[in-house]
C-alpha cells in the first residue's frame, strides 16, 4: 500500500476533519467529524480489485427459493412505478433477480464490473453492460426502477455514483439498495472481529441517517429506510469457528429461515425481532427505498 493512496478529506462532504477508529487498523477505517460517514481511508489500486475480486470474493450460483419469494414480494411494491417498464440492476451477479423481474414482464438491464464475472451476459432479452456505472453511458431519465442489492459498500465515490443513478432516473422513478449497517449489533459486540468490515472488499460504511444524507443530498428523497436481520452465519464466521458459505443451502442462516416460512409463530417472532432491531437501528442490513423528486 503506497502512502499517498489515502483519502485526506471525506468522501462524502470533503470536510478535512478525519478521525481514525481506532477498532480497526488493519481496514483504516475514519469516521467524518462533521457527516460522520464512516469509509476506509485506504484507496485500493485497480490491481488490488481486480485482484481481490477475481481470486478472493465469494460469489453465490446458489438462489434460495425464499430468496426467490422476498424478490417478487419486492418486485409487487414496484409495479407501481412501472411507467417505461426498464428495470436495471447493478451489479447483477449471476442475474437471478433480474431473471425474476424478466418473468414478470420487465425490461431488464443489469451491469457487472468485471466482463469475467459469470453473470446474464448471454441470457437472452437481459441486456448487459460491464464497466462502473458512471461510464456505461445509460440516458437520462430511462429507467422505472435501479436496483443495487449489496453493492454501495464496495463504491469508493459514493457521490458520483448516486449522482448517476438520480440522472439515469427517470422523474417519479425509485432506487432500492441494502447494504451492511455499520451500526448493526454484531459490530458492537464482535468489533474488530466482525468480518463485515474487510478491506478492500468494502470500502464505505452506512448507517440509516448517513445513506438518507448521501441520496437526499442528489435530489432522491426517502421513502423508507430500515435495519433487518440477525445473521448466525456472519456470528460464527466473524468468531471463526465456521468458515461456511454465507448464501447457500446448508448454510445456518438459510436453514433457520425454511424453519421460520413454515412456521406463523416463527414468522410472528422473526416479525418482533426485526421491528425492535429497526427500532433501535441495530438490524444487519440496512434497505432503503429512495425516489426521484
Amino acid at each position: 500500500m503506497h502512502e499517498n493512496l489515502l483519502h485526506t478529506t471525506c468522501i462524502n462532504c470533503t470536510s478535512d476533519q478525519l478521525k481514525p477508529l481506532n477498532n480497526f487498523p488493519d481496514v483504516g477505517l475514519v469516521k467524518c467529524h462533521n457527516c460522520n460517514f464512516v469509509f476506509s481511508q485506504k484507496i485500493p489500486s485497480k490491481e488490488e480489485l481486480i485482484n481481490y475480486y477475481t481470486n478472493e470474493y465469494e460469489r453465490t450460483n446458489y438462489l434460495s427459493p425464499i430468496t426467490e419469494k422476498r424478490y417478487n414480494q419486492l418486485l409487487d411494491k414496484f409495479e407501481k412505478y412501472r411507467k417505461t417498464n426498464r428495470l436495471l440492476d447493478i451489479g447483477s451477479g449471476s442475474g437471478f433477480f433480474l431473471k425474476t423481474a424478466k418473468k414478470r414482464g420487465w425490461e431488464v438491464y443489469g451491469t457487472e464490473i468485471d466482463s469475467g464475472v459469470q453473470s446474464t451476459n448471454n441470457e437472452k432479452d437481459i441486456n448487459m453492460s460491464y464497466g462502473e456505472i458512471d461510464s456505461i453511458g445509460f440516458p437520462e431519465d430511462y429507467f422505472d426502477v435501479v436496483v443495487h442489492i449489496e453493492v454501495i459498500e464496495h463504491i469508493n465515490n459514493p457521490n458520483e455514483y448516486v449522482s448517476e443513478i438520480q440522472k439515469i432516473l427517470r422523474p417519479g422513478g425509485i432506487t432500492y439498495l441494502t447494504t451492511p449497517n455499520f451500526n448493526a449489533i454484531h459490530r458492537y459486540r464482535l468489533k474488530e472481529k466482525y468480518d463485515v468490515i474487510s478491506y478492500p472488499n468494502h470500502l464505505c460504511y452506512y448507517t440509516k441517517r448517513t445513506l438518507k444524507q448521501l441520496f437526499k443530498a442528489k435530489g432522491l428523497k426517502p421513502i423508507r429506510v430500515v435495519t433487518t436481520g440477525y445473521s448466525l452465519t456472519r456470528l460464527k464466521t466473524s468468531k471463526g469457528i465456521s468458515n461456511q458459505s454465507f448464501v447457500s443451502e446448508t448454510s445456518d442462516d438459510e436453514m433457520l429461515r425454511t424453519k421460520i416460512e413454515m412456521n406463523g409463530f416463527l414468522k410472528f417472532f422473526k416479525w418482533s425481532i426485526n421491528s425492535a432491531l429497526n427500532l433501535f437501528s441495530i438490524g444487519d442490513s440496512l434497505k432503503g427505498t429512495f425516489i426521484k423528486q
